[in-house]
């Protein structure tokens, strides 16, 4: 009895600890590891984020880039990090959640090894294809797709990206013996796009807006189930012919700490996350990115909604086939 007495005791004390800790939080430099390459979309907003952070919080937040291995390199550094609060992950829902079904062992478990702490934004993103491929629409894509068979590729920016797994998805629905292009990040998939290296692919707002505008890029759809205010005009891509349900299919941008973190540091930090994003500019810069801020995330809402969207994501792997080991 004396000892289930001494146990329960501990419990206010440990509260208190984890109080006293987040209270002094942070007192020195915090690592954001980015597990993909600088210049992407998931970069720009992990360093607009980490910016507002450095400011409210007063110690730099430091952004660490480490690509490679389909966003598995970085992840598995902050699965592997001290649950103290200075090592944080700024990744995608391919690296924090989709990993685990398109490849059969990974050196972590997400469900185990990570704690999700806030879902900063959900990621929309565009088909875009060059200029000289002869379609205008989803339905033109698709049919054309049938005809040529064997002849189409591909890009994204990794094994295992959002972009490999609607590639891939779109293979099976045509059936069209698509080539997949795969490349270290956004920018030089966008560059040998623009070379005419491969036919088309999905890629951020950020990252072809501007081409769309010139007409270096053509905009087939938005993967969304609506329109985004980055590319006025340019339709969904169910809008534009594609109806099956994964083309409206959105990832999501988003800050994980190792397991074990102390709750009242994720709360500390996830309010000042939500802070970040009320701000009418960072909203703005978010917008124009392509990208929705949500600012009514946290570690309880976000493990939720982790939780009922993994079987949907399961599922998506399994139907277009994708596998990476």
């Amino acid at each position: 009895m004396a000892a289930a007495s001494g146990a329960a005791l501990t419990v206010p004390g440990l509260a208190q600890a984890q109080a006293d800790a987040a209270a002094s939080y942070p007192n020195k430099a915090v690592r954001v590891v980015v597990p993909f390459a600088p210049g992407g979309g998931t970069d720009t907003l992990a360093r607009l984020l980490g910016q507002k952070l450095q400011t409210s919080l007063g110690q730099p937040f430091v952004i660490d880039n480490k690509p490679g291995a389909s966003g598995i390199i970085g992840t598995d550094a902050v699965a592997k990090a001290a649950p103290d609060g200075y090592t944080l992950s700024f990744g995608l829902s391919t690296s924090l959640l989709i990993n685990q079904f398109l490849f059969s062992k990974l050196p972590y478990n997400p469900q185990k090894d990570l704690d999700m702490l806030y879902r900063v934004a959900d990621g929309a993103t565009v088909l875009v294809a060059k200029p000289g491929l002869p379609v205008k629409t989803g339905a033109e894509l698709l049919a054309y797709i049938k005809a040529n068979k064997g002849k189409l590729s591909y890009g994204s920016y990794g094994q295992g990206s959002f972009s490999h797994l609607m590639g891939a998805y779109l293979d099976h629905v045509t059936q069209g013996d698509l080539n997949h292009v795969a490349y270290k990040g956004e920018s030089p998939m966008i560059q040998d796009l623009l070379g005419g290296q491969f036919d088309f692919c999905w890629s951020s707002a950020i990252n072809t807006k501007q081409h769309i505008a010139t007409g270096k890029l053509k905009a087939i759809g938005v993967n969304a189930p609506k329109q985004l205010s980055a590319l006025p005009g340019v339709p969904t891509l169910q809008e534009s012919g594609m109806k099956e349900a994964p083309f409206a299919m959105v990832g999501w941008l988003a800050m994980a700490v190792p397991a074990k973190t102390p709750k009242a540091i994720q709360e500390k930090l996830a309010a000042e996350i939500r802070t970040a994003l009320k701000d009418p500019e960072v909203r703005r810069k978010i917008d124009d990115m392509g990208f929705g801020a949500l600012d009514n995330s946290g570690p309880d809402v976000f493990a939720a909604e982790y939780k009922r969207e993994m079987p949907r994501w399961q599922e998506l792997v399994k139907v277009s086939g994708a596998k990476l080991d």
